[in-house]
């Protein structure tokens, strides 16, 4: 993995030259553009756009527009030239408690490693430290062109860096959503019922049993086309609850929450197979194919999605 950045970590006195690399992978499944009924890559250009003649990379600059048709032109060496830190410096001005920082203004996050093996020790003190005080340092830095906002916090076995929004970049609910609820009005024991409806549905945090399943019907529709087979659509969304509904659709969804917490007690039979069968429709073909492996189910590598489902169900 190449690094994106390289620079350094400044906390006080202490310098540690670092590495900064991207610590998410996109899954997503890409696509390239055709036009229809052809078998014809559309491709887009970089064009001058009064002669109609492709342009380099390296003869593009960038352009401020000041109104009027009229621009500032400017060098990416300029903006280097005047990035704080020469766009190579990370400096912690302060630390801060990671409970403080309101989810919203959390953006990407990247692994910071030693720049080389001989400033392991400095690197490795400032890590145990933060795990010790599970506080964040509130940094600065210059990635591509443009000033970020960022928390360096401890990993497992890394520091990592979150980039943060600043302040001045979150909209203000207030002004831009002129069609906000009034606060809540809803009767006691609504209330009382969406509480525990929240409670019945609390569970620790497992990030491992969340998985991207669109993407895995677009895999699933990619296989069928290939082997001139089809997909079955997914089902339409509910449907809103409208507001005199609202009691019974938050008394019944307590009910089924119950019936489907974690780690619930109770030896009705009919309950326990509910427990251990989860919504198969909302399950694509590769989670059922492992759902019927764990369960030892013959011949499922054969099986189409509705037999993979008949199977789990009688199972």
């Amino acid at each position: 993995m190449r690094p994106v950045w390289r620079g350094s970590l400044t906390f006080g006195l202490v310098t540690v030259p670092v590495q900064l690399y991207s610590a998410v992978a996109d899954h997503t499944v890409h696509f390239r553009q055709f036009e229809r009924g052809t078998s014809d890559r559309i491709r887009y250009r970089r064009v001058n756009e009064r002669t109609g003649k492709e342009v380099g990379y390296s003869d593009i600059v960038k352009g401020y527009e000041l109104g009027g048709a009229e621009y500032v032109l400017i060098e990416p060496e300029e903006l280097d030239e005047i990035a704080p830190g020469r766009s190579t410096s990370l400096d912690v001005e302060a630390f801060a408690d990671l409970s403080e920082i309101d989810p919203m203004f959390f953006d990407k996050t990247y692994w910071l490693a030693p720049a080389s093996a001989e400033f392991d020790k400095p690197y490795a003190l400032l890590l145990a430290a933060m795990q010790k005080t599970a506080k964040a340092g509130i940094a600065k830095f210059v990635l591509r062109g443009k000033q970020y906002l960022a928390a360096v916090r401890a990993g497992e076995d890394v520091l990592v860096l979150n980039t943060l929004h600043f302040a001045a970049d979150l909209r203000d609910p207030e002004k831009d959503l002129p069609d906000l609820p009034k606060p809540a009005t809803g009767r006691g024991k609504e209330l009382d019922m969406a509480v525990r409806l929240i409670d019945a549905m609390t569970e620790p945090w497992r990030p491992d049993e969340y998985r991207d399943t669109y993407t895995d019907r677009v895999r699933e529709l990619i296989e069928a086309k290939k082997a001139g087979e089809t997909v079955t659509p997914e089902q339409e969304p509910a449907e809103s609850t409208k507001v005199v509904d609202l009691f019974q659709a938050l008394e019944r969804s307590l009910e089924r929450g119950n019936g489907k917490r974690r780690g619930g007690g109770g030896k009705n039979t009919k309950n326990s197979k509910q427990k251990r069968t989860p919504d198969l429709a909302g399950l694509s073909k590769s989670e059922l194919g492992e759902l019927a492996r764990k369960r030892d189910i013959k011949g499922r590598s054969k099986m189409t999605r509705k037999d993979l489902e008949a199977a789990l169900r009688a199972s």
